[in-house]
């Protein structure tokens, strides 16, 4: 279970593995209204409203992973200036959508350097600017192609790019000595997800990249996912990545037979609740997936 303010007392006990830099997290946590949770080593994630932000915060190096929304990340910043006021050696966006950038901001002064993958700059600064808000934005300086690794501290972070997913600019992000991975927006746990054609998704690569993920990583590993339904997490393991791609592969076949029998994309929302198959996703946003799978089939 996720710590926040209800339960941290209760569950110090979980953090008796952490390093010693964190015997005072629990006046992180005291009269939050947040919730911050280590998971291994370091590495750890942050959730107030918006995408999953990740995060290491060591004596060693700091990183951040997405930033939610400028209110959040400096919940976020203040927390982590309890421990440390050095700056933040390196933020990351695994991809551009404002729940998940909109807080770079509040890192602009105090950040030595950031990246994302290419497109992902491209589609962030493309809407900021179709919005009017470039004002508001902090770009990423340093953008990469495929691959991508760096030390900070004694951690080893790698960034991979598989291709168009969620969007066309989605990376994974590993922190490899804790084997800790964050997934950003490639895994919505249990919750329909938003498939951003406007912006290069596609289903298709999307599975294909799932499928390189469980086969790379470990049974051990520990993902940090986007965003999850209601009653679930947002972190799990290769078997809510099999359950996500299950989904996406169910979606597609039911809706490759649908449009085969001549009905209309209005007529298949009308008549889907759940796709069979998939049926722990559930709740509002199927109109999502199928309006998304019914122009990549079309297209």
């Amino acid at each position: 279970m996720a710590i926040n303010r209800r339960n941290f007392i209760k569950s110090t006990g979980a953090l008796s593995m952490a390093p010693l830099f964190f015997n005072q997290l629990q006046s992180l946590m005291i009269d939050a209204d947040f919730t911050m949770k280590i998971l291994r080593n370091n590495i750890g994630y942050f959730t107030k409203r918006g995408g999953t932000i990740g995060f290491m915060l060591s004596e060693n190096g700091t990183v951040v992973v997405d930033t939610q929304f400028p209110e959040s990340a400096q919940t976020l910043i203040d927390e982590m200036r309890k421990k440390s006021a050095k700056p933040i050696d390196l933020l990351i966006n695994t991809h551009h959508h404002g729940d998940h950038t909109s807080g770079n901001i509040a890192f602009k002064d105090i950040v030595n350097a950031s990246i994302a993958h290419e497109n992902s700059i491209a589609n962030q600064k493309k809407n900021a600017e179709a919005r009017g808000i470039q004002d508001k934005q902090f770009y990423p300086g340093n953008s990469f192609t495929t691959d991508w690794a760096t030390m900070v501290g004694k951690e080893l972070i790698s960034l991979n790019y598989y291709g168009a997913g969620h969007t066309n600019g989605d990376i994974v992000v590993h922190f490899e000595n804790s084997d800790v991975i964050h997934m950003g927006d490639l895994i919505f746990n249990r919750r329909f997800p938003y498939i951003d054609k406007n912006n290069g998704a596609n289903i298709a690569n999307w599975i294909q990249i799932l499928d390189k993920c469980v086969d790379k990583y470990a049974d051990s590993s520990i993902f940090i996912f986007g965003h999850c339904a209601e009653g679930y997490e947002v972190t799990g393991t290769k078997e809510d990545l099999k359950a996500f791609k299950n989904y996406l592969e169910r979606l597609m076949n039911y809706m490759e037979v649908q449009v085969k029998a001549g009905k209309s994309k209005e007529e298949i929302i009308e008549a889907t609740t759940v796709i069979p198959g998939a049926e722990q996703w559930t709740g509002k946003g199927i109109e999502r997936s199928i309006g998304a799978a019914w122009q990549e089939i079309n297209e």
